[in-house]
């Protein structure tokens, strides 16, 4: 399916063009205005890799409110029309241009050739902001938003909806001297379909382990702290009904508006010079990177079902008991982590194996320093002394928490 991901990449750019879009922000108090707002909202979406472009702005009566005529949005490869955009409530303040609610049309683009048509419908933001240059780095280098919602997108394939999302959300808050900027979201529903699968021997894997069609969720929440550059996400889940729970959480430090100024201009030589060896640059990026510092992260499973009928899955093609596929696979663990050079970790890593396959509850993996651990420090230990990563990080695996 080379051809359908070429052009499923292809709208998921269309799409994500517009959605920034959706932070343009004028204030009607005069033309000049307008179009320093218009000048510095394509220069922002420039920063992304994408353009925009449209044919006019009709403003409301009062100059407050307006719309974006004839949108059209993508990257060099093409430019599609999205619609028109409503701005309602636009002002100005001290950190730059604000719009009480934006309003995207229902957007659809197919390829007709390929048969894949991608929708999204009822994309709005609540309280958005497009900071000035000066303030830009401050609410992460691009635009903020109070609130975001996206009532549904789908991918559709050969008349087949491969790919669904509902009720997408988001909720910000503004960071302020030394609070924090706090953010939680959701997509209350999803769909993955993958009956178009072309190997059917990997269909049917799918399908034997209640797999071939999908139904769940996804949760994040977290902060992150302009003054220091402490970023840290405490919930990102990912449900899949009838399988399991993948979460992951981490706490970063360092990630500084400093450091996101430098990281855009890096980024932005290497998008003007794509054909040029970037080499430099990506080592100048990982010096940068270097700055930060890691607290924590952890990753876990929590188990909906999935683990047994895996474990059915395997014994039933080896003609062998489930029980006995568990013991294998604990009889495997402490061979496979031997290379870690940590006999506490692989004794610790063997016992929680062995607890979860027992009961499926939850499986989780922890990093955990004493002390916060420089990224420079890490980078110098995976490459001088990799098997010592586990004891500098704190690595620990347990089971059923």
């Amino acid at each position: 399916m080379t051809a359908q991901t070429t052009a499923l990449r292809k709208h998921i750019h269309i799409l994500a063009a517009t959605t920034l879009l959706s932070a343009a922000t004028f204030a009607g108090a005069s033309a000049q205005e307008v179009e320093a707002a218009a000048e510095r909202l394509q220069t922002y979406v420039a920063d992304q890799g994408f353009k925009i472009e449209w044919d006019g702005i009709d403003l409301d009566t009062d100059g407050s409110s307006g719309i974006l005529v004839g949108v059209r949005a993508g990257n060099d490869e093409a430019m599609v029309p999205v619609g028109n955009i409503r701005l309602a409530g636009v002002t100005r303040d001290d950190k730059g241009y604000r719009v009480e609610r934006i309003t995207l049309a229902d957007f659809s683009g197919a390829d007709d050739e390929e048969e894949v048509r991608f929708a999204a419908e009822g994309i709005e933001l609540g309280n958005v902001l497009l900071p000035d240059e000066d303030k830009r780095d401050n609410y992460g280098g691009f635009l903020f938003y109070e609130t975001f919602a996206l009532d549904r997108m789908a991918l559709t394939i050969a008349g087949t909806d491969v790919f669904t999302m509902g009720d997408m959300h988001f909720e910000v808050t503004e960071p302020d001297g030394d609070t924090p900027m706090d953010f939680s979201g959701a997509a209350e529903s999803f769909t993955v379909d993958l009956s178009l699968m072309e190997d059917e021997n990997q269909l049917a894997v799918m399908e034997a382990l209640g797999l071939k069609q999908m139904k769940g969720y996804m949760e994040v929440e977290g902060s992150w702290n302009p003054n220091d550059g402490r970023l840290a996400f405490s919930q990102y889940d990912m449900t899949v009904v009838e399988a399991g729970t993948l979460g992951f959480t981490f706490d970063l430090g360092g990630y500084t508006p400093s450091l996101i100024a430098s990281l855009r201009e890096l980024q932005k030589q290497m998008a003007e010079n794509p054909d040029s060896d970037n080499s430099a640059q990506g080592l100048a990026i990982l010096g940068l990177l270097q700055q930060m510092t890691f607290h924590n992260a952890e990753i876990s499973f929590a188990d909906d079902t999935l683990t047994n009928k895996v474990l059915d899955f395997v014994a039933k093609n080896q003609g062998m008991r489930a029980a006995d596929i568990a013991n294998q696979a604990k009889a495997v663990v402490p061979f496979a982590l031997a290379q870690l050079n940590n006999p506490e970790l692989t004794a610790q890593a063997s016992q929680a194996v062995s607890t979860f396959l027992d009961d499926p509850q939850s499986l989780t993996v922890s990093a955990r320093p004493a002390q916060p651990v420089p990224f420079a420090l890490l980078m110098a230990t995976a490459m001088t002394t990799p098997v010592e990563l586990t004891k500098s990080l704190g690595v620990t695996v347990t089971a059923n928490d």
